[in-house]
């Protein structure tokens, strides 16, 4: 799978803090998707970091949209494209969650209703990261952030995620799946089939932020992985109408292990740590009956 990625660098010498999740997921996305690629970032940690002049640090056409515009941008981009008879060329989009789920959703659900080809892609650092660790509506259950800081009666976030990868696909989008940086082969797998569908395209990849989460630098992958495993993430894909889940995991980590080695969750108790595992088999229960 890694012997099919482009052997240049297209996203290279970044500012971006060590293990950024985000980062890693915008540089292996453009090794898939090659030099013919313009990119839209709207505000956030990739454009924070990779438009430091004169460092400038993308290889392809790449500029910054208004935070609520990254879709609308790229659906301009695409007309353009077409107008300059511009082919075979790639539009991506990448955002955070809070530029996704929150700012950004309105355009992202008007560019899937028309069905542009372009591919959007949300990496989830669970917060607003680039401003501050502030709460947004990816945060999980129980996560210190600067707007949800534990205390005597409220521990952290009331936030239950939301699904995007389900409200996404309620608009019958062409093609979308998540993905994690715990899992590169799937998510790389994941860009090429987004790269190749005709219409729009949506890819939800966990990013984990070691300084908003509280780990250290060397931890992205593995914790990222480890959310799979305890059964927190899950990989899926939605195609032709019909949802595909790509990971069936039989037996679950367990969730404390994972909560308790991340600085945002340390402060849970019992209770709290309870409270997400009932959660966590709500949801797989829903994902197991509607996806296999």
């Amino acid at each position: 799978m890694l012997d099919r990625l482009d052997k240049e660098e297209y996203f290279y010498g970044h500012k971006g803090c060590g293990g950024c999740g985000g980062s890693l997921a915008v540089r292996l996305a453009l090794k898939v998707l090659g030099k013919d690629t313009f990119v839209v970032l709207p505000a956030g940690c990739m454009s924070a970091v990779g438009f430091v002049y004169p460092q400038l640090c993308f290889g392809v056409n790449a500029l910054i949209s208004p935070f609520a515009s990254t879709a609308a941008m790229l659906s301009g981009i695409r007309a353009a494209a077409k107008s300059l008879n511009i082919k075979n060329c790639n539009v991506v989009g990448f955002a955070g969650d809070g530029g996704t789920a929150d700012i950004g959703l309105q355009a992202l659900s008007g560019a899937i209703d028309r069905g542009d080809k372009i591919i959007y892609i949300c990496y989830d650092n669970e917060a607003y990261m680039n401003t501050g660790v502030q709460q947004s509506s990816l945060t999980p259950y129980g996560a210190r952030t600067t707007t949800t800081p534990p205390g005597e009666h409220i521990h952290g976030s009331r936030n239950s995620k939301k699904n995007m990868f389900e409200i996404v696909a309620a608009h019958h989008i062409k093609y979308a799946a998540t993905a994690s940086i715990g899992n590169i082969p799937d998510y790389i797998k994941k860009v090429e089939k987004a790269k190749n569908t005709n219409g729009t395209s949506y890819i939800h990849i966990a990013a984990p932020c070691p300084t908003g989460w509280g780990i250290d630098s060397s931890e992205t992958v593995a914790i990222a992985r480890e959310a799979v495993e305890c059964g927190l993430w899950y990989l899926a894909e939605y195609e032709d109408g019909k949802y595909k889940l790509n990971k069936n995991v039989k037996e679950f980590t367990s969730i404390r292990t994972y909560l308790k080695k991340q600085g945002r969750f340390k402060h849970l108790t019992d209770e709290d740590i309870q409270e997400i595992e009932r959660q966590r088999d709500e949801n797989i229960k829903f994902i197991k009956e509607r996806y296999i």
